[in-house]
């Protein structure tokens, strides 16, 4: 992708509707490869998607998301199916544990090292809004419910 400014876009909680899985979560274990596993049948925010699509075509649309590389074939199907608009998509890779702020601080230093300007962010984890806002990125916190903040 050619390099220059960017939006940067979560994808559960904001683009997909990952209610249907969020009992996986329920303590007292939280069980994330079942989580995950079934993001293939997440509906989508219309209201986000068109979010998306109506941005300025010079935005490089980022998808940042702490969803795992090993379904990064399911992600990839059900973005095309739900034709989301997006440019790069950057996912956790395996190995890395540590909580999404910190993955997603570090992804982003690397947007930048790599010459992207985030314009703005859009999560819907306040712990990644205020990151953002830490790191000097306008966010947009949508309340998708599924943290508590």
């Amino acid at each position: 992708m050619p390099q220059g400014n960017c939006v940067v876009v979560d994808i559960d909680g904001v683009l997909a509707d990952a209610a249907h899985r969020q009992h996986y979560l329920d303590p007292p274990w939280r069980d994330w490869d079942g989580f995950f596993a079934e993001c293939g049948g997440d509906e989508i925010f219309e209201e986000s998607k068109t979010f998306v699509e109506l941005l300025d075509p010079e935005l490089v649309i980022v998808l940042l998301t702490s969803r795992p590389t090993w379904i990064q074939k399911a992600t990839t199907e059900w973005l095309q199916r739900k034709e989301i608009r997006y440019d790069l998509l950057i996912m956790r890779p395996l190995g890395d544990f540590q909580a999404s702020p910190g993955f997603k601080r570090d992804e982003l230093n690397s947007l930048r090292g790599y010459g992207y300007i985030p314009l703005l962010a859009i999560d819907d984890d306040m712990r990644n809004v205020q990151m953002y806002r830490n790191e000097d990125v306008p966010t947009v916190f949508l309340d998708s419910g599924y943290h508590p903040h």
